[in-house]
């Protein structure tokens, strides 16, 4: 009897669609990572501009936080906390969406690391330094990101006093020191790898510092914007009063 040394076909098939390998669903996921990761990361530096707000006064921080939450289609002029919970829901089913796409590509083994760190260190090549970081802070972020969406999902309340309170009183702080960088490197980056992976810029090095330079400059608002949310929280007593414009 002649043996089939060849796999059986449907369990074949149906191994390859598990785990992404076969050519086509492997497109495909490449093709969703880098959607969901474009989304994430224009929100990211669109998300740190609207908090960055809080640095021209707490006025301007309100009025942001109306427009976001749709104060404009409200008759008291007051926003929907609703969205706030809505959206936080939406990028966390994103996130959800990136992070399962992403995993397939993270080394589950001790050997794997152990060999990714020798091929840094006998080729140091910049791109190969910048993936490892997009997977170190990627691992944080799976656990980082879920508490802070959850976090707004249960309490969308949010203005000048009440994000100062969650801050301050709160303890917010501790985890948005170790989230800010986390999230900043990770997105610019990711943006920074779609580019190039899609072959979207021709001057890669040109855009590669761009990035970098992009990372230090959200990290600088980002920095000062939490400094400025501890400042408003420390001069404030409980209870906390939301803030009311004097106008």
């Amino acid at each position: 009897m002649a043996t089939n040394f060849l796999p059986n076909n449907s369990t074949n098939k149906g191994h390859l669609f598990k785990d992404f390998s076969h050519p086509i669903w492997a497109a495909r996921a490449d093709k969703l990572q880098s959607l969901s990761g474009i989304m994430l990361g224009v929100f990211i530096v669109m998300h740190l501009h609207f908090e960055s707000s809080i640095l021209l006064g707490k006025e301007a921080f309100y009025h942001v936080v109306q427009f976001l939450e749709g104060g404009v289609f409200s008759e008291s002029g007051h926003g929907y906390p609703l969205l706030t919970q809505i959206f936080s829901a939406f990028m966390l089913l994103v996130v959800i969406v990136h992070a399962v796409f992403a995993l397939r590509r993270f080394p589950t083994q001790l050997g794997q690391w152990q060999a990714l760190r020798k091929q840094m260190q006998f080729l140091p090549h910049e791109d190969t330094k910048i993936w490892f970081w997009q997977m170190v802070t990627g691992f944080g972020l799976f656990f980082m990101v879920p508490v802070h969406l959850f976090t707004m999902m249960l309490d969308p309340a949010i203005g000048p006093h009440l994000s100062a309170e969650r801050v301050y009183y709160d303890n917010a702080w501790l985890l948005y020191v170790l989230l800010l960088p986390a999230v900043v490197v990770h997105a610019i980056f990711g943006l920074y790898r779609v580019c190039v992976k899609w072959g979207l810029v021709s001057q890669r090095f040109a855009l590669l510092k761009l990035a970098k330079i992009i990372v230090a400059y959200l990290l600088v608002i980002g920095v000062a914007s939490l400094i400025a949310y501890i400042v408003i929280g420390r001069s404030l007593e409980l209870p906390i009063i939301p803030y009311v414009p004097m106008n």
